[in-house]
C-alpha cells in the first residue's frame, strides 16, 4: 500500500489549520443589533437580558435621549434569575405594552442573551405564542445574541437564519443578496448587477417586512458577508443555491464576486467589461493612492470579526502586505474557501482562539500591524505594536469598488500614524 506523501500546500485552502480552544476576547452577538435595527425599518429587537446588556447596546449605538430606536431590553431582575417570577408572563406583558405604543412594528425579534440562556428561558416557545396573539399585524421571531459560544458578527447570522423558515415560497428565478450593508453600498451592488441585465434582485434583510424576498428551488443567492454560515445553510435547505465567490473587498474581490453572478446569469464579456471597467479603474487608483504605506509591511490577524481571511486576501494581493498569521473565530470553507484559494500558502491559518498563546506569537513576530479586538488593542499599543480595531471594519462601508480606497485607508492610517510618531520622537 502506498503511504501518503506530504505534498506542500499551494494555497491557504490546502494549508493545515491550527485549531485553538482557549480563552477568547470577543464582543457578544447583541452588537449586531446596532446595524440591523437601522437596516430593517419596521422591525424591533427586544433583548431579554440584564442591565449590562442594556448598557452595552446604549453605549455601542450612542442613542440620544430624545431618540426612539428600534431596540430595547426587557430587564431580567433578580427574581427572574432566581426563578421567583414567571418570566413568560412578564415577557408577554412587556411585548403587549411595546406593541400598543409602537404600532409601526411589523416584525419583533426576541433576542436571547447570556442571562436568558443561563436560566433556560424558552424564547422559541414564547415567539410562537406571541405570534398567535399578535398575528397578522406582527410576526414574532427569536434568535440568540449570546456571546457565550459565538463571536459578535454571528448575531446577524442568527437573526437572518431565524427569518429563512418563514420566508414565502416562490418558483421564480431570482437573485438574492444576503447580508446587511449600508444603503449606499447596497445600492451600488444592485446598480452594477442591474446594468448587466441581472434580475429580479432581492435582498435579505429587506428594509420592510412587505418587501421580504421569497425563496425556492429557482433562487440563487450570493452572500455579502463571510459570517453567514447558518443563513446560507438555512437557504440551501429551502432549495436555494449558493453562488460561491471571493467576497467583494477591493477591486479583485469585487470583480470576482460580480463575475461569478454574471456567469450564473449568462452575462457576456463585453457587457461585463462595459459595466465594470470604469469603477475597476477607480478602485485600483484609489487603492494605489493609499497603499504605498502598506507595501512590504507585515500583518497579524487575531480572530474577531470573521472578516479576517477575505481581508487578508485583499491586503496581501492588492496592497502588497505579508500576512504572518490569519486567525478567524470559525472557518467555513463553503463561504471563505474562494478567498483562501487566492492566498498563497505561507501564513499560519488559525481557527478559534487561545488568547495568551496568540499574544505570545504576536510579541515574537512583532508585525507592522495587528488587527484585533478593542480589549487587546490598547495593551498591544502600550507595548509598541501598531493595531487596528477589527470592529471598525464591520461598522464602516468597505465593500465594492467605490469603497476600496477607504478600505485600504483603514489599514494604512495606523501605519502612517506610527511612522509619524517615530519621526517626531527622533527629532
Amino acid at each position: 500500500m502506498n503511504s501518503p506523501s506530504n505534498v506542500p500546500a499551494t494555497t491557504c485552502r490546502d494549508a493545515p489549520i491550527l485549531k485553538e480552544r482557549g480563552q477568547r476576547e470577543v464582543f457578544c452577538g447583541l452588537t449586531g443589533i446596532i446595524w440591523l435595527h437601522r437596516k430593517m425599518q419596521d422591525a424591533f429587537f427586544l433583548v431579554i437580558g440584564s442591565r449590562t446588556c442594556a448598557h452595552l447596546l446604549q453605549a455601542a449605538a450612542g442613542v440620544m435621549i430624545f431618540a426612539e430606536p428600534r431596540f430595547g431590553t426587557a430587564i431580567l431582575e433578580e427574581g427572574d434569575l432566581a426563578g421567583m417570577a414567571d418570566a413568560h408572563e412578564e415577557l408577554d406583558r412587556e411585548v403587549a405594552r411595546l406593541l400598543s405604543r409602537r404600532p409601526d412594528i411589523k416584525q419583533l425579534f426576541l433576542v436571547g442573551s447570556c442571562p436568558s440562556e443561563v436560566i433556560k428561558l424558552d424564547l422559541a416557545r414564547a415567539a410562537e405564542r406571541l405570534t398567535q396573539v399578535h398575528a397578522p399585524h406582527v410576526r414574532v421571531l427569536n434568535y440568540s445574541g449570546s456571546g457565550i459560544e459565538t463571536t459578535f458578527t454571528q448575531g446577524e447570522d442568527a437573526c437572518l437564519a431565524s427569518m429563512v423558515p418563514v420566508l414565502p415560497s416562490t418558483d421564480q428565478r431570482e437573485l438574492m443578496l444576503v447580508g446587511a450593508l449600508p444603503d449606499v453600498v447596497e445600492d451600488q451592488a444592485v446598480s452594477l448587477l442591474t446594468q448587466m441585465g441581472i434580475g429580479p434582485i432581492r435582498v435579505l434583510p429587506a428594509p420592510r417586512t412587505a418587501e421580504t424576498p421569497g425563496v425556492g428551488p429557482n433562487t440563487v443567492f450570493a452572500c455579502l458577508q463571510p459570517f453567514l454560515g447558518d443563513t446560507a445553510a438555512a437557504l440551501t435547505r429551502r432549495g436555494a443555491r449558493h453562488i460561491q465567490a471571493p467576497f467583494p473587498f477591493g477591486e479583485e474581490g469585487t470583480t470576482l464576486w460580480l463575475r461569478a453572478i454574471a456567469d450564473e446569469f449568462g452575462v457576456d464579456d463585453d457587457t461585463f467589461s462595459r459595466v465594470t471597467d470604469a469603477p475597476r479603474a477607480r478602485a485600483r487608483k484609489a487603492i494605489a493612492n493609499v497603499s504605498e504605506h502598506l507595501n512590504g509591511k507585515t500583518i497579524f490577524f487575531l480572530p474577531d470579526s470573521q472578516l479576517e481571511l477575505p481581508l487578508a486576501r485583499f491586503l496581501t494581493r492588492e496592497c502588497g502586505m505579508e500576512a504572518i498569521e490569519i486567525g478567524q473565530p470559525y472557518i467555513h470553507k463553503g463561504l471563505v474557501g474562494p478567498d483562501m484559494d487566492l492566498i498563497p500558502a505561507g501564513p499560519t491559518i488559525s481557527e478559534g482562539q487561545d488568547v495568551d498563546k496568540q499574544l505570545d506569537r504576536v510579541r515574537a513576530a512583532r508585525p507592522d500591524l495587528t488587527v484585533c479586538g478593542l480589549g487587546l488593542a490598547n495593551p498591544l499599543e502600550a507595548e509598541g505594536l501598531t493595531t487596528k480595531w477589527a470592529i471598525e471594519l464591520v461598522f464602516t462601508p468597505v465593500h465594492f469598488y467605490e469603497q476600496a480606497g477607504d478600505l485600504a485607508g483603514l489599514f494604512s492610517r495606523p501605519v502612517r500614524r506610527r511612522a509619524l510618531l517615530k519621526l517626531e520622537a527622533a527629532e
